[in-house]
């Protein structure tokens, strides 16, 4: 539910329902042109060798959160978020240990509790959370998908920060609440509707 935050982990958006063909293959270049009004710190951790085929990830992802901040009325200014960029081996180990499930996944969210008092100016920086995201799989559904890893890449970073500030897909309610944002946030990096090629989507 929105707003709510706990330590379980957040599954990923295409268990239910998988993204669709045909996105653009134009070149995504990451940039500095976006505001910095409302912008978390996001430290990306490379911790499996496979990700060093695709150099850009780490400007990709912060450029992907950047725009899910600056397009969400949650304060996470200063806040920090951890992203870490595994394998399917990896994951499956996260999977299995925190939602019983033993394979891998695309990415997985792990929202940190937040103090009941809330943050006050001169604290410790506040945790959003962390977000995994594993290389294999991520690759894979591009592939299949028929759409640019870096597109796929920024979905999949943009999924992971709404669980972290609340967002879920529990219901049908709450996912048609969260798509339409994700749809919002990619269009504005210049990112096809990742959910358009759906079945039941018009």
């Amino acid at each position: 539910m929105k707003g709510r935050r706990s330590g379980r982990p957040k599954v990923n958006p295409d268990e239910a329902a998988p993204d669709p063909r045909g996105a653009s293959t134009a070149p995504f270049v990451p940039d500095n042109t976006m505001s910095h009004s409302n912008l978390p710190m996001t430290e990306v951790l490379v911790v499996a060798d496979c990700w060093q085929r695709e150099p850009h990830s780490e400007a990709v992802i912060q450029r992907a959160v950047a725009a899910a901040a600056e397009s969400v009325e949650e304060d996470v200014a200063d806040a920090e978020v951890a992203v870490m960029l595994t394998d399917d081996a990896g994951i499956r180990t996260l999977n299995s240990n925190w939602r019983g499930i033993d394979k891998p996944t695309n990415v997985l969210s792990f929202p940190a509790l937040q103090p009941e008092s809330g943050w006050k100016p001169g604290d410790a920086p506040r945790m959003l959370g962390d977000i995994a995201i594993a290389y294999e799989t991520m690759r894979r559904e591009a592939d299949e998908e028929q759409k640019p890893f870096d597109h796929h890449l920024s979905h999949l970073a943009v999924h992971g920060f709404l669980h972290l500030i609340g967002y879920d897909h529990e219901n049908d309610g709450d996912a048609e609440e969260m798509e339409a944002l994700e749809r919002e946030i990619l269009a504005h990096l210049g990112i096809p509707d990742p959910y358009a090629d759906r079945p039941g989507t018009h």
